[in-house]
Parts: structure tokens; sequence; C-alpha cells
């Protein structure tokens, strides 16, 4: 790798943590907040037809979560795998993890669109028989996955310029995508300017509108600024030794985000027996909690690349840095959202057109469900580190029994009562497991990774 192509990626290895951690993380964070902005403008608009489309839309959550874990998952242990081969200086392993990621990218949409195809409409009437859900719900959810490989191509494009540390870019390109979906949401929806009123089709088109303008932009920015990684077609191999290191990584992270599709899909079937407006508030819930969680993924997202870049270069007190400051930043963030819900759920509800009994049931349930934001601060930076260590199965453990393990049985026992107001105790409940098997597992990185690492130093030091 020549000086000029190395100035970027080995910042990783040399800049000042604090501020490098900063420079990765806050363009992510900006980029992840846009993005969940857009998916709450998204519900709002569509809360404005009717209370029975915003249902809709929540009952589709799961396949749309489910696409959005193929894509960023892959996507991780792509950015996992290219830094670390970074860091250990192999330019050529670097090439083949970008090039194979992008076939991944295209074989994972693939899948989708295939369900689009064919699957949408029993899914969706597994969870309700309401007829005007159900052809809301096919409406919206048939577009969002026939078209969803701007959604796999944008999420790939986006880690390949974070994993170089070009995290502006990739802001740049989220940012692209997101105000796409926002200005084209009620325009679509509800037919301004000429355009056809769709309803909540309206919303998925406008959502695969920005994703693939947002791709758009992510390749041309590869393509012209980022000089890391050496892009190349009539190159191109398939490497099922790359797309296994890919995978070591990805997997476990796919897997953490395809149990949250499962935790929602079980969750909304919980909550449907109560009322379509218990569905509705868990919607709500999901799309505002995304405000708190989404500028912590752009830590995670700034904080893997310098981690498994200096894991290649054998650097532990830079990864011991960057995890502190990490999940300082996290704690202050989780915080900020409890406050907010706490003192604020009235406000934040009335923004989805919310009926006096869906206001009265979610008041209750944000006040509850946020319990759990500063316990999650420190899990989610510890699952992150997981990652980008390459021990994406305890992280994966994490996820299993915080969402299947606790989360759903107790939602279940609780439902028992007949009271809804009690379900939404299961998610502290499930936290605080959480937090137990992340301090223990963080402390058995540090024993077998870590500390052996800084015990290796002196002696190098003294070989030489």
């Amino acid at each position: 790798m020549s000086k000029q192509n190395t100035m970027s990626a080995s910042r990783m290895g040399s800049a000042p943590v604090g501020p490098l951690l900063l420079s990765c993380a806050v363009p992510m964070m900006i980029s992840m907040l846009v993005q969940a902005l857009y998916n709450v403008v998204d519900s709002i608009f569509v809360s404005h037809i009717n209370e029975a489309a915003l249902s809709a839309v929540s009952l589709a959550f799961p396949i749309q979560n489910l696409m959005i874990a193929f894509g960023v998952g892959t996507a991780v242990g792509v950015n996992a795998h290219l830094s670390r081969s970074l860091g250990e200086g192999n330019q050529a392993e670097a090439d083949r993890a970008a090039m194979n990621g992008l076939f991944l990218a295209v074989c994972s949409a693939l899948a989708f669109v295939l369900f689009g195809l064919f699957a949408v409409r029993p899914f969706m009437a597994s969870q309700t028989d309401d007829p005007a859900i159900l052809q809301y719900g096919v409406d919206y959810l048939s577009i969002c996955c026939v078209w969803c490989l701007g959604l796999f191509a944008q999420c790939m494009l986006e880690k390949l310029l974070v994993a170089t540390g070009r995290s502006t870019f990739a802001m740049a390109s989220q940012l692209i995508g997101a105000i796409t979906n926002i200005v084209l949401d009620p325009i679509f929806i509800f037919g301004m300017f000429g355009a056809p009123r769709m309803d909540a089709a309206g919303a998925a088109v406008a959502t695969v509108a920005g994703q693939w303008l947002g791709a758009a932009a992510g390749l041309v920015m590869n393509l012209v600024w980022n000089r890391d990684i050496h892009f190349s077609l009539r190159r191109f191999r398939l490497s099922g030794r790359t797309i296994k290191r890919i995978y070591t990584v990805g997997i476990p992270s796919i897997a953490m985000s395809a149990i949250g599709s499962v935790m929602t899909f079980l969750m909304n079937n919980i909550l449907i027996a109560f009322s379509s407006t218990a569905v509705a508030v868990f919607g709500v819930y999901f799309k505002l909690q995304s405000f708190v969680f989404m500028p912590v993924f752009g830590m995670n997202n700034g904080m893997v690349p310098i981690i498994s870049y200096n894991y290649g270069a054998r650097k532990p007190e830079r990864i011991t840095k960057t995890i502190k400051l990490a999940v300082c930043f996290s704690e202050t963030i989780m915080v900020l959202g409890f406050l907010v819900a706490q003192f604020f759920p009235d406000a934040l509800l009335s923004l989805f057109n919310a009926s006096p009994e869906m206001l009265a049931m979610g008041e209750r349930a944000l006040r509850t469900i946020a319990l759990h934001f500063p316990l999650a601060g420190f899990s989610v930076i510890c699952m992150a580190t997981f990652q980008a260590l390459g021990k994406g199965v305890l992280a994966l453990c994490v996820s299993v029994v915080r969402q299947l393990g606790v989360l759903i049985p107790v939602a279940w026992l609780l439902s028992l009562s007949g009271n809804v107001n009690l379900v939404w105790f299961a998610f502290p409940i499930a936290e605080l497991v959480s937090l137990a098997l992340c301090a223990t597992f963080l402390r058995k990185c540090y024993r077998e990774i870590l500390k052996p690492m800084m015990a290796a130093q002196p002696a190098a030091a003294m070989a030489e």
C-alpha cells in the first residue's frame, strides 16, 4: 500500500483516541439521527391516514428490520475484516473484503425480492384478520421488499467508507437518502403536486427512493474518494476464505438483529390480544427509541474500525481507551433519552395523531420501557466490542438471552394478568440480565485477548 493510500486508514493507529473516536463517530451519529428522523416521519405521515395504517406499518416492521439485519450485519462483518486487514498492512485482502461484500449484498437483496413477490400477504395475514390493516400492510411491505437492493447497497457502501475512516462521506450518503425520503413522503402518501394518492404504499415508495439515491451517492463517493480500497470487477473473484472471515463477525450481527425481528413479531402477537392500539403504541415506541439508540449505534460504527485496526496492529492500550470513551458517550445519550421519555411522553405521542386511548396507554408504556435506557448504554457498546474483537458469538449470546430467553417469556407471563401496562416491565427486566452477561463477557475478552497482548508488549520492546 502506498503512503498516500495508507494516510486515512493509518489514523486509526496513531491519532489521539478521543478526537479520533469523535471524528469517526459524530458523522455517523448525525447520519443515524437523520435515519431515525425519517423513520419517525414515515410513521407520523402514515398515522394521519388512520390508526389502521399505523398498525399495519408496525406489523410490517419485523421484515423491514430483518432486511436491515442482513444488510447492516454483512456490512459490519466487512467493516471489521477490512479494517483489520488494513491494520495488518494486507491491501489485497482488504480489496477482496470490499468486493466480496458487495457481492453478498446483492445476494441478500435477491432473497428478499423473492419474499416480496410471494410471501408478504401470508406474513401479514398471520398477524391480523382486519382487512384494512392487512391491505395497508401488503401494499407497504411488498414495495419495500421488491425494491430492497437500494437498502443493501447503501448499507455496504456506507460501511466501506466508515472502515477507512471516511465517516463524513458515509454521513453524506445517509443524509441524501434520508432527506429524499422526508421530502417524498407527503407527496406520495397524500398525492401532492399532481402525484397520485398512494396512502401507505406512498410511504414505501418514498423509502425505497431514498435508499436508491443514498446508494448511488455512496457508490460515487467510494469510487472517487476512497483510495484505501481498489475496486475492480475484472479482478473480482469469489473467496470462500474471505467470506468466512466476513461472516465470523457478520453472522452474529445478523442474528442479533434477526432476533430483534422475531422478538417484535412475537411481541406484536402478544399485544394484538389486547388491541390494535397496543400494537400501534409498541410500533411508535420503536420509532421513538431509535432517536436514542441510533446515535449510540453511530458510536458503534465509529469505534468498530478503530478497535479492529488496533487489534490487527497489536495496540491494546488504544483498544481499552476507545471502549471506555465510547461507554461514557453512550451513557450520556441514554440518560438524556430516559429523561425525555419520563417528562415529555405526551408530546412525543401527539406527533403520531394519537387517540385518547393511545395517548393514555402510550404515556405509561414510554415511561416504563425507558427505564432500561441507562442500562442498555453499556450493553450496546460491549456487544460492538465483542464483534470488533472477532468474538461476535458472545454478542449473539447476549442478544438471544435478552430478547428470546427473558423479554418474550416475561412479557407473555405479565400479559396473563390481563393488564397491558404490566407487559412493558419486561424490557427493564431483560436489560438487567443483559447487563450482567455483558460485564461477564467483557472480563473474559480482557483476560483472553487484551491482557496477553499487553504482556507481549514489554517482551517485544526488549527484543528490539
